[in-house]
């Protein structure tokens, strides 16, 4: 009889299995976070070092394409435009000869155009300045009269002064 009583009923044998699942449920809850947790930090640095890499790779085949594209066009620059001379009929030799001299003129005065060209700017205060030492000379010349008139008078006074 005892053995009887002993024995689990189906009943609580499903009470204990709902236990024991909600315990591991709960253990499973307590774990989850720091496992997450875990996961995020370990993983996440991949993450971004993944995107980082990537970035990098777009970068240098970015970087790549110019530099080929430099190469290209330095063999262009390099290359001769044509490798004989034109001919060129007799009768424009003359206007070769004159757009030539033409031409080195230019180029011979291209950088004074260029001064000149990068002074407009700089026109209203050189004019501001030449109006303002215009003034200052024309009260230094009204000074010279003054003093040339005093100078004509002392002589006059003088002069009285030794014939008296």
């Amino acid at each position: 009889t005892l053995d009887l009583t002993c024995r689990k009923t189906p009943c609580f044998v499903k009470f204990s299995e709902v236990e024991k699942m909600a315990n591991m449920q709960a253990e499973i809850n307590e774990v989850q976070p720091v496992l997450l947790s875990v996961t995020i930090d370990s993983t996440l640095p991949f993450h971004f070092t993944g995107k980082k890499c990537e970035m990098l790779q777009d970068m240098n085949s970015h970087l790549e394409a110019v530099l080929k594209n430099k190469k290209a066009l330095k063999k262009r620059l390099i290359k001769p435009r044509c490798q004989n001379s034109l001919p060129i009929e007799a009768t424009f030799h003359k206007y070769i000869v004159e757009l030539l001299t033409k031409a080195v003129t230019f180029i011979e005065k291209l950088e004074s155009h260029l001064q000149a060209i990068r002074t407009i700017p700089q026109i209203p205060d050189i004019i501001k300045n030449m109006d303002t030492a215009l003034t200052k000379t024309e009260v230094l010349v009204i000074e010279l009269e003054e003093l040339a008139d005093q100078i004509l008078k002392w002589k006059d006074v003088q002069k009285q002064a030794y014939s008296d």
